[in-house]
C-alpha cells in the first residue's frame, strides 16, 4: 500500500500509540527499571583515568605529528572526535582521531588523505590495519599501554563538527547523554553497533536518541533547525543553545520511560522504513524520504542528502529488529515478575560487566603508571593489534607530553555547569 507523506507520518504516530498500549508502564515497574538503568550507567561510565589516558594519547600523536612535519605553524594537529568528544564513550570504546591541516582551503583530496595516513604508517606506527577503501579512509591501531583502539582519519572536519554539536546539545538535558550511553551499550551487547558489519553506527544510534527526545510530549530537546538559525558553526550553536537551557524541564519522564518508549517507537515503525519514513533531527519530526537503501533512515542533521544509517543491510535489519523485539519481551517479563533485575540487566546489556575497581591517577612517571594499567578485556580482545613501536618510543622519550589543542568554540563561554574537571570540555583538548 502506497502512502502519501502525510499518511505515512500519521501512520507512524498511530502505530507508536498502539505499540505503547502493549506495554503496561506502571509507576512501580518504572521505578525499579529506572534504578537498574541508572546503576548500569554509573557502573559502566569511564573513570577519570580513562579521560586522562585519551588526552595523553592525543598529546603523543601530536608529538609524532611534529616529528613528521616539523614544529612549524603549518604542521597538522591531531584532534579527537566521536564518542569521546560527545562524552558518550565507554571504557572499551574506540578513540576517533583526525589529522587536520590548518591551511586547507576547500576539499582535501582523497589521495592526499591516503598519503598522509601512509606517512604515519611508515616507521611510526606498526601492526596497523589500513582501511583505505572506506568512504572515510582510516588506519586502526592499539595503544599497548592502555589498550585503547584508535581510528585515525584525515581532515574529518565533518565528524568533528557533528561531535561538537551533539555534545553541546546534550547540555540542554542530561537524559540525552545518559540514554545515548545506555543505547550504545545495549546495541554493543547485541552486536548491532558496527557499520562495517552493516549494522548501526554509534552516530546513528545517538541521533535516534536525539530524535526520540525531540518527539516526546512535551519535547526534551528542540528541533535542530532552531539551533542552526545562525549557522552550524559550534561557536554559534553554543550561543544559541544557551537560550534552551530550560527547554526540557516540562517533561518529567525518567530514563526508564525513555528507554522503553524508544524501543517501542523503533518497533512500531519497522514496516514503514521501506515506504520512505525518515527521522529528521533538523525538523524534529518524522519526514518522508526515499533512499537507495530502504532500511533504517536517519537524516544527517548537517547534510539532509545523507542517511547516517545507510550502512544497515537487509539481513542486519532483521537482526536489529530481532534484538528490539526480544528486549521488549524481556522488559515485559521483568514487569510481570518472571525474571529478576540482574537477569534483565544481563539480557539487555550483557553479563560481562566492566570492573569498577577504583583507579587513581598518581604522581609517578607516566610510563610507570601506564605499566600498572590493565588492558580492558572484551569479546574482541584477541583480535586486537599491538600498538606502534614508534608511539611507544615517543611515550618514553617525550614523557607523554604533547602540544595542546585549542577549542575556540568552547572558549567563547563555558555554558555547561557542573562538569567535572576530569571530563573533556566538549571532548577536545586545547592546542597551540
Amino acid at each position: 500500500m502506497a502512502f502519501s507523506q502525510t499518511e505515512l507520518l500519521n501512520e507512524a504516530k498511530k502505530l507508536e500509540l498502539q505499540g505503547l498500549k502493549k506495554y503496561p508502564i506502571t509507576p512501580v515497574f518504572i521505578s525499579k527499571l529506572d534504578t537498574l538503568l541508572n546503576d548500569v550507567y554509573a557502573i559502566r561510565r569511564p573513570k577519570p583515568i580513562d579521560y586522562h589516558n585519551r588526552r595523553d594519547l592525543i598529546r603523543i600523536l601530536n608529538a609524532i605529528t611534529k616529528e613528521l612535519y616539523g614544529n612549524s605553524g603549518n604542521s597538522p594537529v591531531v584532534e579527537g572526535f566521536g564518542s569521546f568528544v560527545m562524552d558518550m564513550f565507554s571504557i572499551g570504546s574506540d578513540l576517533d582521531l583526525s589529522v587536520n591541516f590548518g591551511n586547507i582551503v576547500g576539499t582535501f583530496p582523497r589521495d592526499m588523505k591516503i598519503k598522509t595516513l601512509r606517512k604515519f604508517g611508515e616507521g611510526h606506527v606498526i601492526g596497523v590495519q589500513a582501511i583505505m577503501s572506506a568512504r572515510v579512509p582510516i588506519i586502526k591501531f592499539i595503544d599497548c599501554g592502555t589498550g585503547i583502539e584508535c581510528d585515525l582519519s584525515v581532515e574529518n572536519r565533518d565528524g568533528i563538527q557533528k561531535s561538537q554539536i551533539l555534545h553541546i546539545v546534550s547540555g540542554i538535558d542530561e537524559r540525552f547523554q545518559k540514554l545515548s550511553f545506555l543505547m550504545k551499550a545495549w546495541a554493543k551487547a547485541h552486536n548491532i553497533n558496527s557499520p562495517k558489519d552493516r549494522t548501526l553506527s554509534s552516530l546513528s544510534i545517538i541521533q535516534l536518541v536525539a530524535f526520540h527526545l525531540q518527539t516526546r510530549d512535551p519535547p526534551i530537546i528542540p528541533p535542530f533547525c532552531t539551533l542552526f538559525e545562525d549557522g552550524t558553526d559550534p561557536v554559534i550553536v553554543v550561543k544559541r543553545v544557551k537560550n534552551y537551557s530550560e527547554f526540557g524541564k516540562g517533561n518529567k519522564e525518567s530514563l526508564a520511560d525513555l528507554f522503553i518508549t524508544l524501543l517501542v517507537k523503533m518497533a512500531s515503525v519497522e514496516n514503514l522504513w521501506p515506504k520512505g519514513l525518515s527521522a529528521s533531527l533538523y525538523q524534529g519530526s518524522w519526514t518522508s524520504k526515499l533512499w537507495d537503501t530502504p532500511y533504517i533512515s536517519v537524516e544527517d542533521f548537517t547534510d539532509p542528502s545523507q542517511n547516517v544509517a545507510r550502512a544497515v543491510g537487509r539481513e542486519q535489519f532483521k537482526e536489529i529488529y530481532g534484538c528490539i523485539h526480544s528486549s521488549l519481551c524481556h522488559l515485559l517479563s521483568f514487569s510481570d515478575g518472571h525474571i529478576q533485575g540482574h537477569q534483565l540487566v544481563d539480557l539487555l546489556f550483557g553479563s560481562d560487566s566492566v570492573s569498577i575497581v577504583p583507579r587513581q591517577i598518581d604522581t609517578e612517571s607516566n610510563d610507570e603508571s601506564k605499566a600498572k594499567l590493565a588492558v580492558p578485556l572484551n569479546g574482541r580482545q584477541t583480535k586486537r593489534m599491538r600498538v606502534s613501536k614508534g608511539l611507544k618510543e615517543k611515550q618514553q622519550g617525550e614523557g607523554w607530553r604533547g602540544g595542546q589543542q585549542t577549542q575556540r568554540w568552547e572558549q567563547q563561554g563555558n555554558w555547561k555547569k557542573g562538569k567535572e574537571e576530569n571530563k573533556p570540555m566538549a571532548g577536545v583538548e586545547e592546542h597551540n
